[in-house]
This record gives structure tokens, sequence and C-alpha cells, in this order.
């Protein structure tokens, strides 16, 4: 079996949201506002993180993990689009396509078992707080992110490679990136071991990391419900009110796009549907996690205002020594 594409299609077309040009404009400066807002926030919880000591925790660690993660995995999507927009022109090449589809498999597989990892760190915190500092060692932690990339890239590669081997005739994807499931589906040739593939990879990505987060709140509710004092009760379940929300944004928009009918997928509310796991829980992520935490906030307020001492000095030497 060789892995290779043996068709003369050397480049697909991205339909994207809509063929109309006077929408196009809209499209661009929504997508593009997003697309900032994401970089930008998460790149501010990352600074937070490792500029303030206070926040050098595993649960700051695997949350500037996370950050850096969606940064990557909007960046694989969206400036793609935005450039196709802009020139007027929704040609990817095979190669593009193929490099895209890797990384976003690789990104969302990472979102998926950090925000895992983060379901146990709250485990351990709320059901060992004793032995919290021991069990949760910078070791583990660093075991636990290198375990998540290592998985994610072969399954990524591994359902990359298994595309390589379709031939295509058709050329349009209705779709605004190269999605697994549509580029499947959009070969002429027999794609049954690939959907087996591609449906062992969502019991592993989803199917796993779900279970395991279950698990966790499950011991987390339980040992919530034992605590006496209604503000203890209060300040063990804020701490995870973040991440709940974060992985109920995430998999209920993911797992809503990947059960729905193919032609629901192929539709622009199909499209529009996967955005939001896509685009918007990304972006969220830095409102989510900041805007009760008053650590972050301190941090920010830290960061900034060293950067406006600084910024002063810095400037009034070199016109000293320009």
């Amino acid at each position: 079996m060789t892995l290779r594409n043996i068709t003369d299609v050397s480049e697909f077309l991205l339909l994207g949201f809509s063929e109309k040009p006077k929408r196009q404009p809209l499209i661009f400066g929504i997508f593009l506002s997003m697309y900032l807002i994401t970089v930008f926030g998460n790149l501010l919880i990352i600074l937070a993180v490792s500029s303030d000591s206070h926040l050098h925790t595993p649960m700051y660690f695997f949350l500037s993990n996370l950050s850096f993660v969606d940064i990557c995995f909007t960046s694989t999507t969206i400036p793609k689009m935005l450039v196709n927009i802009q020139i007027e022109n929704n040609v990817i090449t095979y190669a593009g396509c193929i490099t895209q589809l890797y990384f976003f498999l690789l990104l969302v597989g990472l979102d998926d078992f950090l925000l895992t990892v983060m379901a146990y760190d709250r485990f351990v915190a709320i059901c060992h707080p004793l032995q919290y500092r021991v069990i949760m060692n910078p070791q583990l932690c660093g075991l636990l992110v290198l375990a998540s990339w290592v998985i994610s890239v072969l399954t990524s590669l591994l359902q990359t490679l298994m595309v390589l081997k379709l031939s295509y005739n058709k050329v349009k994807i209705p779709h605004y990136f190269c999605e697994l499931n549509q580029v499947v589906h959009l070969a002429c040739s027999d794609t049954f071991l690939n959907d087996m593939v591609m449906y062992f990879a969502i019991v592993l990505l989803v199917g796993g990391p779900l279970t395991g987060i279950l698990y966790s709140y499950s011991k987390i509710v339980s040992s919530i419900r034992r605590i006496t004092s209604a503000q203890g009760k209060y300040k063990a379940f804020s701490t995870c009110v973040s991440h709940l929300s974060v992985v109920s944004l995430f998999y209920c928009t993911s797992i809503g796009v990947y059960l729905s009918s193919e032609d629901t997928q192929r539709s622009h509310s199909g499209v529009i549907a996967s955005v939001m796991y896509t685009v918007v829980t990304p972006m969220m992520n830095p409102f989510i996690y900041s805007l009760r935490n008053k650590n972050i906030h301190r941090a920010l307020k830290a960061f900034f205002r060293t950067i406006a001492i600084k910024g002063p000095l810095v400037f009034g030497w070199r016109r000293t020594h320009g």
C-alpha cells in the first residue's frame, strides 16, 4: 500500500461561509477581530504566568500550555482563511491542505488531553489537598504534558498518512479549512479504513479524555459534599468553575458537530457550528480563566507596571547614548 496521492489533484477549493462578495468584508472583519483577541488574550495569560513566581504552580503551568496551544490552534486555520478573503482566492494546495490537516488534528488532540490533565489537577487539589504538592510535582507535570504531545503527534500523524493514500477527482471542500471528515469523504477511493481509524481516534481523543474528566469531577463533587461549611464548599467549587465552563463549551460544540448528519456538516450551519470549538472556545478561554481570577489580575497589573517603569528608562537611556 502506497502512502501517496495518485490523482492529478494539486489543489482544493475551500468554499468557506459565503460565496457572495458583499459578505466577505464583514466575514473578514469578524474573524480578524476574533483571531487578534484570541492571540493577545492567550498571550497575556502566558506572560502573566511566566512573570509572576506566585503563579508557578501546576494549575497555571497547564493553563499557560493550554493558552499556547490555543494560539497555535487558531493560527492553523484563521490566517489562511483571512488571506483567501483578502486576495479573493479560496484555493489551498494539496500539500498545504495536508499540512493544515495534520496540525489541526495535533492541536485539537492537545486541547483534549490538556483539559483532562487540568481536571486531574483539580481532582488532586480538592480530594487530596495535603498530598497535592507531593503528587503534582514538576516531574509529573512535565511528563503529563509530554505524554499529551506524544499521543497527539502519533494519532495526528497516523490519520494524516491515511489521508495521503486517498485519490480525488473533486476539489471543492464545503468548509473554511481542511477538516478531516470533509477531506476523507471528498475522496473517490474507498474510505473504509480511514473511517475505522477516524472512529478509533475519536474514541481515544474524545472518549478517553472525557471519561477521565467525568471521573475526576464525580470524585470532586463527592469531596465537596463532605465539606461541612458553605464557605468551604463555595471556595472548593469556585476553583473548578472556569475549567468546567471551558470543557462544556469545547466538548458540547465539537461533539455536536461530529454527531450531526453528514448533510448538516456539509451545510453552512455545520460550518458555522464548527466555529464554536475552533475559534470561539480558544477566544473565550482567557476571559473565562481571568474574569474572576485575582491572581491573574494581580500578575497582569504587576507586569504592565514593570513595563511602564522600564519603558521610559530604556527610552531615556537611548536618548542619552544615542
